[in-house]
């Protein structure tokens, strides 16, 4: 695989640049994260690449033949159901596949020397199906498909009937499973659940293959990556390592780059104090010193890192806040919250998991009374004043300006400490410069929006905060921000996140929800969980998941739990392939003896390979019905 270059390139929209002079490479062994705030252009970067946005200045040199794949925030889906959407990550093999099948008809009909060209040409296009994974797509599909959450039951239904983190993950599949050359992903583990992102990790950590990844999950790019490039104010810093070295790093670079300025403001100082002493009878040497004053002078440093300092504030909150009675709710016949019951405390800084669908942001809603429970109570306390920052953001009127918008909600916030901020100064404090302030927002970017969003939450003071997948589409500068201000917010906060960087740095106790509607707690952040839940794991494995069952004299005996082991189970995945592999080399031999004549050397050499194969084949469909009759008794899909 050659190497993808990006020289000099250059972006702007009417007289704002967006970028400029961004250079790097990226090859085979990389795997690059791309970090900066929300509204720098990290997108619009990402889509210059592909050539999906025009480039104002510089070029990108993809190398020709290489595949590429990408998925973006709001992908496109093209079939009708996933299974049609997933196999056409396979278009070439299919169309081979096809043409494999009608030459077969073809060669069961013909002899001579058509019979010699057609087989010829099947040998050729056998080749290129081999070569182009024919034979392992479909279990590569479910593979792929498995490990983002989806099932075989999945694979029938229509695409009109996924939601939309759903379809996102059908995107990503997609491209994971075509395994492309370069492989670009835009927030690929917005909409998935932990144990999801999880596998997405291990997948992308392994994949051999460029990739250049936008994200905003820490963790994620601490396991992932093996370089960063950081897009800040127009300018591409590039960094060795992951996002631990990435974080030593720039802190180097900007103790340098700081070092560097006061170096500069000394000279300047000087050189000022020469220029008022208004020095007589200036001579030509003399002019070269006036230069560089003003050369001094029109350096330009940002040394501002925009960090906002909150002191948090809330309205008055009393003894009582939520109060949760044996809380049960049900769609059709699923339940998805069975007898749940907890007091939410004054300073509770609650984690919520699970996986999607399983009835997190249900639980959100029926704390503020937004979805009634089947059957129990939820008691809320007279002085509790919720803040709802809900995973799709608020209707927002786009003719508005960004100072207008949060002052319709307030025009300062009280203070921790007494005092008050304005909402200008809040505003700013939280990213959004005075110039940004009177922009509209419908010249914002997603992210600029979903945190305008949240700052329009906080402003309204509360004093219970429900967070609802926050991290999706904030920047790492935003979470940031926000996790330092959570750390002082005199109130309970309940979160549902799959961020786990944000749930270890925020939460204190961990609610897991499982499939039967059952929520258990854990002590602890997300790690904290982790820990538990593999020690759960471990626990049982050594004592073998073994159970009692009678015998029919009532003696008890230990059986352990039938399931596959691990050389089964990757065997249950890949004998369909292998099956059907030996079938077509059979469909050759077979067409191969047909057309050998009178060479009856070649004819008994023929023979024994069909006799051998013909063996295997009979010994592959014996341990296929074995396999599929244990799937079947496990429920292994």
């Amino acid at each position: 695989m050659g190497i993808l270059r990006v020289e000099g390139l250059h972006k702007a929209f009417g007289i704002e640049t967006l970028f400029t002079g961004v250079s790097f490479e990226l090859g085979r062994g990389d795997k690059i994260g791309l970090i900066g705030g929300n509204g720098t252009g990290k997108t619009t970067l990402m889509r210059c690449l592909l050539g999906m946005e025009e480039i104002d200045g510089g070029q990108v040199a993809i190398p020709a033949g290489e595949t590429i794949g990408y998925v973006q925030q709001d992908g496109n889906l093209n079939h009708s159901t996933l299974y049609e959407e997933l196999c056409s990550a396979y278009e070439d093999v299919l169309s081979w596949q096809e043409e494999m099948r009608v030459l077969e008809e073809r060669i069961a009909s013909q002899e001579g020397e058509i019979l010699e060209g057609l087989m010829k040409e099947y040998a050729q296009i056998v080749e290129k199906f081999e070569r182009g994974g024919g034979y392992e797509y479909e279990n590569r599909i479910r593979r792929v498909a498995f490990g983002l959450g989806f099932t075989a039951e999945d694979f029938p239904r229509e695409l009109d009937t996924f939601s939309g983190g759903q379809k996102t993950r059908i995107c990503l599949a997609r491209a994971l499973i075509r395994q492309p050359d370069f492989l670009f992903l835009d927030e690929p583990t917005n909409h998935i659940d932990n144990d999801t992102v999880a596998w997405l990790e291990e997948y992308l950590h392994k994949r051999r293959g460029a990739l250049l990844l936008i994200t905003h999950d820490r963790y994620f790019l601490d396991r992932v990556v093996n370089r960063i490039i950081e897009l800040d104010k127009g300018c591409l810093y590039s960094y060795s390592g992951n996002y631990s070295s990435f974080i030593e790093l720039k802190m180097q670079r900007e103790a340098e780059q700081e070092a560097s300025e006061d170096k500069r403001q000394n000279l300047l100082r000087n050189e000022l104090a020469w220029m008022r002493r208004g020095a007589k009878a200036r001579t030509t040497k003399q002019k070269a010193r006036i230069q560089r004053f003003e050369q001094l002078s029109s350096e330009k440093v940002d040394l501002s890192q925009e960090k906002a300092e909150i002191t948090a504030g809330a309205s008055r909150l009393g003894r009582k806040i939520v109060e949760l009675n044996q809380v049960t709710k049900a769609f059709g016949e699923r339940t998805i919250i069975k007898d749940f019951s907890y007091i939410v405390l004054r300073d509770d800084r609650m984690g919520i998991v699970g996986p999607n669908g399983s009835g997190k942001s249900t639980l959100l809603n029926m704390i503020t009374e937004r979805i009634l429970p089947d059957s129990g109570t939820v008691d809320i306390g007279q002085t509790v004043k919720i803040g709802y920052f809900s995973q799709e953001n608020a209707e927002m009127d786009e003719n508005l300006r960004v100072i207008e918008y949060i002052k319709e909600e307030a025009n300062y916030l009280s203070t921790g400490d007494g005092g008050t901020i304005t909402a200008s100064q809040l505003l700013e404090r939280f990213l959004f410069s005075p110039d940004l302030q009177w922009t509209p927002i419908s010249k914002l970017s997603g992210g600029e929006k979903r945190r305008l969003y949240l700052l329009r939450v906080l402003i309204a003071a509360p004093n219970v905060l429900l967070l609802d997948e926050p991290t999706n589409d904030l920047d790492i500068q935003t979470l940031t921000i926000l996790e330092d201000y959570l750390d002082d917010f005199p109130g309970a906060v309940i979160v549902v996140s799959h961020d786990r960087y944000f749930l270890d740095r925020v939460v204190e106790k961990v609610f897991a929800f499982a499939s039967d509607g059952s929520i258990k707690q854990y002590v602890g952040g997300y790690s904290d969980y982790s820990q538990v839940i593999a020690s759960e794991l471990a626990m049982d494995s050594q004592q073998g998941k073994s159970v009692e069952v009678k015998e029919s004299q009532g003696e008890k005996i230990k059986e352990r739990v039938r399931k596959f082991t691990f050389k089964e189970e990757k065997e249950y995945a890949e004998i369909d392939a292998v099956i059907a592999s030996v079938e077509s080399e059979l469909q050759v031999i077979g067409a191969r003896i047909n057309t050998c004549g009178s060479d009856f050397s070649l004819l008994q050499e023929l023979t024994g390979i069909q006799e051998q194969l013909e063996g295997k084949l009979e010994e592959l469909l014996e341990r296929w019905t074995y396999l599929n009759e244990l799937a079947e008794e496990i429920g292994q899909p």
